[in-house]
């Protein structure tokens, strides 16, 4: 069933994106949560004690929702048009640790892992890290590149203080998360994800260390 959820998920956001409305998704809810619902839950299920136990720690899965929150913009289309799954690891301390994520859309399927968004008392915790080891991080950085990862654009302009801003991770400190993806050829999609995530250990567990 994994493999064959990319093509439907495509198939019916593709349909999706051209009768974008309420009336539409409730005629077609049942092939929604046959096609698409049904097999991303179900690989949920299989990757969680995997990764649980590659981390050492409890997951929880999430299968985001098809609605868009459209209360704050003026884009008032009511669903996404993507599929987008995720394995949340919690941390020793009890905070929010690292995740795992897959992401299918109509001109897209990644797979990546990290943070999306530091919290405010793992953002210090983290930028004190990246100060007192540097190369560790960057070197972190560079195996995920090696194996056609990508970590997207700081957020912040300037290296935050009291840090020097020709720090030697100063990309890294001007970041408000950490997460990197990479494209999937989608043949063999579960295959394929684990492939990703295991090779996004070190830097998950690094995170996860954080707390």
């Amino acid at each position: 069933m994994a493999d064959q959820l990319v093509t439907d998920a495509r198939r019916f956001l593709s349909e999706l994106a051209d009768n974008n409305s309420r009336a539409w998704f409730l005629e077609h809810k049942a092939t929604f949560e046959d096609k698409l619902k049904a097999p991303a839950l179900g690989l949920l299920e299989r990757l969680s004690a995997p990764l649980g136990k590659f981390m050492g720690a409890p997951v929880s899965t999430k299968l985001f929702r098809p609605n868009r929150d459209v209360r704050f913009s003026k884009d008032k289309t009511p669903y996404t048009l993507h599929l987008h799954m995720m394995w949340s690891v919690r941390a020793a301390a009890g905070g929010p640790g690292p995740a795992f994520f897959l992401g299918i859309g109509l001109e897209y399927l990644t797979a990546g892992g990290g943070i999306m968004a530091f919290d405010g008392q793992t953002l210090p915790l983290y930028r004190a890290a990246v100060d007192d080891a540097p190369g560790e991080w960057l070197d972190l950085v560079a195996a995920a590149q090696r194996s056609g990862f990508s970590l997207r654009e700081p957020e912040l302009k300037r290296v935050p203080a009291p840090y020097d801003r020709d720090h030697p991770a100063a990309d890294l400190l001007r970041q408000k998360g950490f997460a990197v993806w990479r494209e999937l050829a989608g043949a063999s999609l579960q295959a394929e994800a684990v492939a990703a995530f295991t090779g996004l250990l070190p830097l998950q567990r690094r995170l996860i260390a954080l707390h």
